[in-house]
């Protein structure tokens, strides 16, 4: 997209986010757009990258995956090949859903799921195999308060 996003992107990015599976008919007439105006749009914004997919929210808990951690990670090593070691190695975990380099006292955060505390610990064991980690600090959630929530952009 070589210009920025106007008001009708942004309402057509906003229902996406609250149904992404709601029918193109449905979606433009909560935007306010004919069919094929919204599906230009829609195109435009698949083609420019603003929309990178389309995904299903689940209900961890009932599917067994409701044990979630998020565990910061530092490390003595900062090169460009240590990095991408790393990113390989945590990409290959896929109970590891979020994966964010940060600043700070700690370099990485990572969000998991498992199913419980020994599924935790898996993963945990995994994590820590085959590369070299300074500390993993790791936290758990009691309750998931707010999860998954649109984001704002009309206050971008």
């Amino acid at each position: 997209m070589t210009q920025k996003p106007d008001h009708f992107d942004h309402l057509i990015l906003e229902e996406l986010q609250r149904d992404a599976a709601q029918s193109q008919r449905a979606l433009a007439e909560k935007v306010g757009l004919s069919q094929n105006a919204c599906w230009r749009r829609l195109k435009t914004l698949e083609a420019s990258g603003a929309i990178r997919g389309r995904t299903v929210v689940i209900d961890r808990e009932r599917l067994g995956a409701g044990f979630v951690v998020f565990s910061l990670v530092k490390t003595r090593h900062h090169s460009a090949d240590w990095l991408r070691q790393f990113r390989n190695h945590v990409s290959a975990i896929p109970e590891v859903i979020d994966f964010f380099r940060i600043g700070g006292e700690y370099d990485y955060l990572l969000k998991i799921v498992a199913r419980d505390m020994a599924g935790y610990d898996d993963v945990y064991k995994r994590l820590i195999e085959n590369i070299e980690l300074e500390t993993v600090t790791s936290f758990f959630a009691m309750e998931a308060i707010e999860e998954q929530r649109p984001i704002p952009l009309r206050q971008m």
